[in-house]
């Protein structure tokens, strides 16, 4: 069967030693529709992001390209704002031919703005992993906004798995607009109007009732580092400006980097993955979301109704850009999953981001 794979069968694909681990698994790593890998025990330092093309290993390159070795083994070390680091991971693969892998951002990573790409041996695109790839699995990691510190098994990306049969290629995988509309009919993705173009179209809330006054948050240029494993440990102020609504309308100022949410609230069915797309830059000079993974069940309130906000990670390009409330900003794009999971996104252990609102990431204190 084609699809994405549940937290069962990446449990499987471990016990086949399809997935190699360096140290033993973590308590939720394995997600419901996703594996989050883990940072080794060194960093490399490197002038410039890179991709090692078809006829090249990643470490073949780093000894041409880095310029210093740091270690990331008991207090870890700290990543400087701007500067791009390679650290292989504890994981690797040796993958069967009909299995293939896309990584992203993991959710609190995205939110910090931190700039992360998985790369492979032989690769030519970022975030791809080709079916039956066999071998060692790299992070890039450039902090964009805060300095970092970060250690053996920190977590920043995750991977997702595909199974491909011959006969379904990947793009059969995803669920057409005209499929979209008829799931919608018995089970509601949004709790508004469904908007589509390839996928579920999201618009940005810059309406002050919907927060409390609070339409999102700016990154503030000169801060103290932020620690990736400590939750809940940092106070807003220090580190975000709050903005305020202004008549439904925010201009973005280029380079800064800010946290807005979805005026939709979504609810993703327990047999299909979703992944956030931006929009085409013919509607906007700005990009969206570093963080593009949601979960079966993400959003599924007690009724099973739509309950959870997208929170959307948003950077202007080369030019100020006036984003107005309602406005197209970002597409969500529908995988099968081969299975439901056993367990759905909320229902066991700790998801930060059940149900929420405009929301920071699990490092900052609520209040």
């Amino acid at each position: 069967m084609s699809g994405v794979l549940s937290s069962r069968q990446i449990s499987g694909l471990i016990e086949a030693g399809e997935v190699k681990l360096a140290a033993p698994l973590t308590q939720g790593q394995i997600q419901p529709a996703s594996l989050d890998l883990r940072l080794g025990a060194k960093a490399y330092r490197v002038r410039a992001s890179f991709l090692p093309g078809k006829a090249r290993t990643v470490s073949e390159l780093l000894s041409d390209l880095k310029y210093d070795e740091m270690s990331l083994e008991e207090d870890g070390a700290v990543l400087e704002r701007g500067c791009f680091y390679v650290v292989p991971l504890l994981e690797s693969l040796a993958l069967s031919s009909g299995v293939s892998g896309a990584a992203n951002p993991k959710s609190s990573t995205g939110r910090l703005d931190i700039f992360t790409r998985l790369i492979t041996d032989r690769g030519d695109r970022f975030d791809e992993v080709s079916a039956g790839y066999r071998g060692p699995l790299y992070a890039e990691v450039s902090p964009r906004s805060f300095s970092v510190r970060v250690r053996k098994g920190s977590r920043l990306s995750q991977l997702r798995f595909r199974a491909h049969a011959q006969s379904a290629p990947q793009s059969g995988l995803v669920l057409s607009d005209s499929a979209l509309a008829a799931l919608h009919k018995k089970t509601p993705l949004v709790d508004g109007p469904l908007t589509l173009r390839d996928g579920v179209v999201l618009r940005v809330a810059l309406d002050a009732a919907a927060f409390g006054g609070v339409v999102g948050y700016r990154a503030q240029k000169h801060t103290d580092v932020i620690d990736v494993d400590r939750l809940d440990a940092y106070a807003i102020d220090d580190f975000w400006d709050r903005l305020p609504a202004r008549e439904g309308r925010l201009i973005l100022d280029p380079g800064d980097f800010y946290i807005l949410a979805s005026r939709e609230k979504l609810a993703i069915p327990s047999d299909l993955a979703v992944e956030m797309a931006p929009m085409d830059a013919a509607i906007g000079e700005f990009r969206v979301h570093y963080a593009g993974f949601f979960d079966p069940g993400f959003g599924l309130g007690v009724d099973g109704k739509p309950s959870a906000r997208g929170v959307l990670e948003v950077r202007s390009r080369e030019v100020p850009f006036i984003l107005e409330d309602g406005q197209f900003i970002g597409r969500l794009v529908y995988e099968q999953m081969c299975e439901p999971p056993q367990t759905l996104y909320g229902q066991a252990g700790v998801s930060n981001y059940q149900g929420q609102s405009l929301k920071l990431s699990k490092h900052f204190r609520s209040a």
